[in-house]
């Protein structure tokens, strides 16, 4: 087995290394003077099980691109079979034709992973199931919901939680891990009333004197999260946390979470952290590096990987 990592999120690659005891392929990715992607591959790869370890986080096409050169390598190489690794697949958000003349970015980009020469992919709470489906390989999709179940019961009492699905369209994800500790569930219903008018939370469920966790699978500009951690609070919650796989957080959306009312933000190292999100006062990641070592390790020996989401 080898492991290969890109340069989307050394860091996670590295404590996957670690946890494995294997070291990370000595490989070369840099870029020439016109930004063109140059990767070559230092070690013997034939016949070798190959893991690629990149999220195609921001910059989203340069991390994507640096993914199939370091496949097209790879195959070049007589890898013997090439599985792509992906804690954030970037594209999953245009699952669907969300109006006329509009892509699918998520199938044409999973059809250039396939056309690449990679064999499998291993990924990480895809925003839409049925994206699994848009692979013509072999896909697993892991789920981040038992690692925030361990780190809930670690840092709360669980019997005075109420776990929040932050909008209408998050009620499985929310309701999974709301199951899993045997706590009540409630829901955010965002609505806008007319164009260029705020949104008005409506809170479906009862959260008088409880301690809300919000669960979703991507924060981007932290909107969302910030406004309906007020309704909450108005609704007669104690306190308002939440926990995210994939902390996304595109422009001023820490220093926006920082200055919210959020005691907490979990997110997973599915994407690297920036400098803003690690002065966040109250920003805190959570590692992913034993779900996807393990996940890898399994894969590798032909063991089931699906035991990990128990």
């Amino acid at each position: 087995m080898k492991l290969v990592a890109g340069n989307s999120n050394l860091a996670l690659a590295e404590a996957v290394s670690k946890y494995l005891g294997r070291k990370l392929t000595n490989c070369k990715v840099q870029r020439f003077a016109d930004k063109e992607i140059f990767v070559e591959i230092n070690e013997n790869v034939r016949g070798e099980d190959v893991f690629i370890l990149q999220s195609t986080s921001y910059p989203a096409n340069d991390n994507l691109m640096e993914m199939l050169i370091l496949a097209d390598a790879l195959r070049r190489s007589s890898a013997r079979r090439i599985t792509a690794v992906m804690p954030y697949f970037g594209y999953a958000r245009q699952d669907r034709k969300s109006a006329p003349r509009t892509p699918i970015s998520a199938k044409l980009v999973a059809n250039l992973i396939v056309e690449s020469g990679v064999n499998r992919i291993l990924t990480l709470d895809l925003h839409a199931g049925q994206i699994q489906g848009f692979f013509d390989i072999p896909t697993d999709n892991l789920y981040f919901a038992p690692v925030i179940v361990r780190d809930l019961v670690d840092h709360y009492d669980t019997k005075k939680i109420t776990i929040v699905s932050p909008d209408v369209g998050g009620v499985v994800r929310a309701r999974n891990v709301a199951s899993r500790i045997g706590a009540p569930l409630a829901i955010v219903d965002k609505r806008r009333p007319r164009a260029g008018v705020s949104e008005v939370m409506n809170i479906i469920g009862d959260v008088k004197g409880q301690s809300c966790i919000m669960i979703d699978d991507i924060v981007d500009s932290g909107g969302t999260l910030v406004n309906a951690a007020e309704a909450l609070l108005e609704a007669g919650a104690t306190e308002v946390s939440a926990y995210i796989t994939h902390g996304v957080l595109s422009g001023d959306a820490a220093n926006r979470v920082a200055g919210s009312k959020l005691k907490e933000l979990v997110i997973s190292d599915s994407i690297a952290e920036t400098d803003e999100v690690r002065a966040a006062r109250n920003i805190r990641l959570l590692s992913t590096a034993t779900l996807m070592g393990e996940a890898i390790a399994r894969t590798a020996s032909e063991q089931s990987v699906s035991s990990l989401f128990d």
